[in-house]
């Protein structure tokens, strides 16, 4: 059978990449990006494109019923920085719209369901390193409790209903293709066009705040091999732990400082930030991953670092 797939959040750091990562595989025509503002010229000119707002019942529907897709990826969300400063229009979008994708996914017999959680499920009492699978989560931003609620109703619609739900709690996400969107670890994106730039950066992060992050690169391809999988050899129904590189914002600035030696980086007082940098786990257990669909990251600090600087040079 045929592939038709859709992309809801299509303009963000994930849809962007992961559209055009879906459309060399199935073929621009099987990938249907959608997204609330119009969309970039190399995802309008490269397949077809919906305006889509995910509190919009009628409107999602109606693409639904258009399209009949067989995978739908849900990507649109606001991120834990944003959150903080907008919390009821957070948990709206993030939970409503959830809401509406699982079940117009039971009415149209979706295949396939992608959408992603993130390691902001894990709070304050949470394990630190080598945070497992299993443990305490007691969330502390409207974020981290939304991803943590929609976790449950995932695996609630499997269990319920038979819908096949796939998640991944994202660590953070490092990419030169697309701007970050509001979330914690967005310095680690930051950084690279400063350096390029300015050749210094002002961290919103301390110096010493280990966390679990990884390159695009690897997160398209973790996201594609778990939609891969057979459906019976998952054992995770809620969201799986991934785990990619863990650093500081130190620890980062000197593997760019062997790119560009006169590079210098400072660090702000008293960012918000920092308090949801701080409840985070440092490093993620992801044996279930490994198990289940054979996770193994390609990146490490350096050559993602390599890469970042070799990407941006071209289009700074």
């Amino acid at each position: 059978m045929s592939e038709k797939i859709l992309v809801i959040g299509a303009n963000g750091q994930i849809g962007t990449e992961l559209v055009t990562a879906l459309r060399g595989i199935h073929g621009a025509d099987a990938v249907i990006a959608a997204d609330i503002n119009n969309p970039a010229d190399d995802l309008r000119n490269s397949g077809p494109y919906e305006l889509a707002n995910v509190l919009d019942k009628d409107n999602l529907h109606h693409i639904f019923q258009k399209h009949r897709p067989t995978q739908v990826y849900l990507l649109a969300a606001i991120l834990s920085a944003v959150g903080e400063q907008k919390p009821k229009m957070a948990w709206d979008l993030n939970m409503t719209g959830l809401f509406h994708v699982l079940d117009f996914s039971v009415e149209f017999k979706v295949a396939k369901v992608f959408w992603p959680s993130s390691i902001a499920v894990f709070g304050p009492h949470s394990p630190k390193f080598e945070t497992p699978q299993y443990c305490i989560m007691d969330p502390n931003t409207v974020y981290g409790f939304s991803k943590l609620a929609g976790e449950r109703w995932c695996e609630y619609y499997f269990n319920k209903y038979g819908l096949d739900v796939r998640s991944i709690r994202y660590p953070g996400l490092i990419g030169w293709r697309a701007n970050p969107g509001g979330g914690t670890t967005d310095y680690a994106v930051h950084i690279f066009h400063e350096a390029l730039k300015k050749g210094s950066y002002k961290s919103f992060l301390s110096a010493g705040t280990a966390l679990p992050m990884m390159y695009m690169d690897d997160a398209i391809r973790a996201t594609i091999a778990l939609m891969d999988a057979p459906s019976d050899a998952l054992t995770i129904r809620s969201s799986y732990n991934l785990a990619g590189i863990s650093f500081t914002p130190e620890q980062l600035a000197a593997e760019i400082k062997k790119h560009i030696p006169a590079f210098e980086i400072s660090y702000a007082d008293n960012d918000p930030r920092q308090a949801i940098a701080d409840s985070w786990p440092k490093s993620i257990d992801d044996n279930y991953a490994q198990k289940d669909w054979n996770w193994q990251p390609e990146y490490d600090l350096p050559t993602m670092v390599g890469d970042m600087l070799t990407n941006l040079k071209n289009i700074i």
